[in-house]
């Protein structure tokens, strides 16, 4: 495919990862530059980063599945200060524009990551990851429009980077969310994320996972990605980054031809 310009991003190409999914430093460190010299995305969406250090979930973290995964991570990262001193500079040695996904609990920890990246010329675009509860009201951001709203009415003034939000499929109506994500300034949007689900531990009643649910990936959500990209594609114009069980290349045209501008690879990015 020809090169092509997403939100002022010049790619090459419109094949993306997901956010963490691949880990690029790691991939670096263990078969060196040639990661980088033939670098397989377009552009390149780090792992979660929130304000303080997270430890993520207890183990077990994975469960596999009839089509996928049930991941229960819980977002591991080292925090803004250390990945910006740390992780930061070996990213922007990418050969491809940097997308930072963030996460916080509530707005005002969001608007300091955003701000934080605001400032930063070797981040190209702000990926807002938006299934998270607001400690202030218990609603999970990307579930309800006010909530997104009143997010987006908080962080848009703080930059004029793209924000690209990352779309939950656990709201209600996944299309008014997206309106009401468009109408408050978001540049693009991005979904799906994992589906919620869990694994039970072998004769028993208890969760196997370390963190009781996770998150459901692979090709077992593909019908539900091409569902609700259909939806949103049809509901807003801003342009979409299509997610969900890619395997193959066939199921990356079916999310293009759905009306996605880019396809972001995650289960399968390895």
């Amino acid at each position: 495919m020809s090169g092509l310009d997403f939100c002022g991003l010049a790619l090459a190409h419109r094949v993306i990862n997901a956010s963490g999914t691949f880990d690029a430093i790691a991939a670096r460190r263990a078969f060196g530059d040639q990661v980088v010299e033939r670098f397989p995305f377009a552009a390149y969406v780090t792992k979660t980063v929130t304000l303080e250090p997270r430890q993520g979930n207890p183990p077990p973290r994975l469960w596999e599945i009839a089509g996928g995964l049930i991941n229960s991570i819980g977002l591991p990262n080292k925090g803004l200060r250390e990945f910006t001193r740390s992780d930061l500079p070996q990213l922007a040695e990418l050969p491809a524009p940097l997308i930072v996904n963030v996460m916080g609990s509530t707005r005002e920890h969001v608007g300091e990551l955003v701000a934080a990246f605001a400032a930063r010329e070797d981040v190209a675009a702000l990926e807002l990851n938006v299934s998270c509860p607001n400690v202030a009201t218990g609603l999970e951001f990307g579930s309800d429009p006010a909530e997104l709203a009143g997010l987006l009415d908080h962080v848009r003034p703080l930059t004029d980077k793209p924000l690209i939000v990352k779309l939950t499929p656990n709201a209600g109506d996944v299309a008014a969310v997206a309106r009401a994500a468009e109408a408050a300034g978001a540049n693009a949007l991005s979904l799906i994320n994992t589906i919620r689900g869990m694994a039970l531990a072998p004769g028993s009643s208890e969760p196997w996972l370390g963190g009781g649910t996770g998150g459901v990936s692979g090709p077992a959500v593909r019908a539900v990605a091409l569902a609700q990209v259909h939806s949103v594609c049809s509901a807003v114009g801003v342009p979409i980054i299509g997610i969900g069980g890619v395997q193959r290349g066939s199921d990356a045209l079916d999310l293009l031809h759905a009306g996605t501008e880019l396809v972001a690879v995650g289960t399968f990015s390895g």
